[in-house]
């Protein structure tokens, strides 16, 4: 099996441009995503993402904007060290494209950049098949999310 590229599709009732917001600002990331965002949806903000109690068994991992083209595209590196500058090796890059098709969006999501960490075999396994889980739970919630909001497409 290769572990190189997670691809997700999601259809969403709504215009690129609301979904845009939805994958880009960490006030509507939180809602479907981590626990928690602190960044600027602008290229080159860091910040942070949290995922549970991080005095506890929770995360902070560190979050990076690459890249943002309303509303076509945005796309961030995340996972590298808090104390480096995310770049090809040290960090795994998530792109969401957005795409008008009927009365809605076609989101869809690639996460790449694992074979390049220079995992041992056995830990890029492991973190592929969590990354993948993980964002099969996860972009399931953005369209009922976006439904919740009350915008029309």
């Amino acid at each position: 099996m290769e572990f190189g590229t997670i691809e997700r599709e999601v259809y969403v009732e709504a215009t690129p441009e609301v979904v845009f917001e939805v994958v880009s600002s960490p006030e509507h990331l939180k809602e479907w995503w981590p626990d928690d965002a602190a960044y600027d949806p602008i290229p080159g903000s860091t910040g942070e993402i949290v995922f549970g109690d991080p005095d506890g068994d929770g995360a902070v991992v560190a979050f990076a904007v690459v890249d943002a083209r309303p509303p076509e595209s945005f796309s961030f590196r995340w996972t590298h060290p808090a104390d480096a500058v995310a770049a090809e090796g040290n960090s795994l890059l998530v792109t969401f494209d957005l795409t008008p098709s009927g009365g809605g969006t076609l989101l869809r999501m690639t996460e790449t950049g694992f074979r390049e960490m220079g995992w041992e075999v056995a830990v890029l396994e492991q973190q592929y098949r969590e990354h993948e889980t993980g964002w099969d739970f996860y972009l399931p919630r953005i369209a009922p999310y976006v439904a919740r909001l009350g915008v029309q497409p």
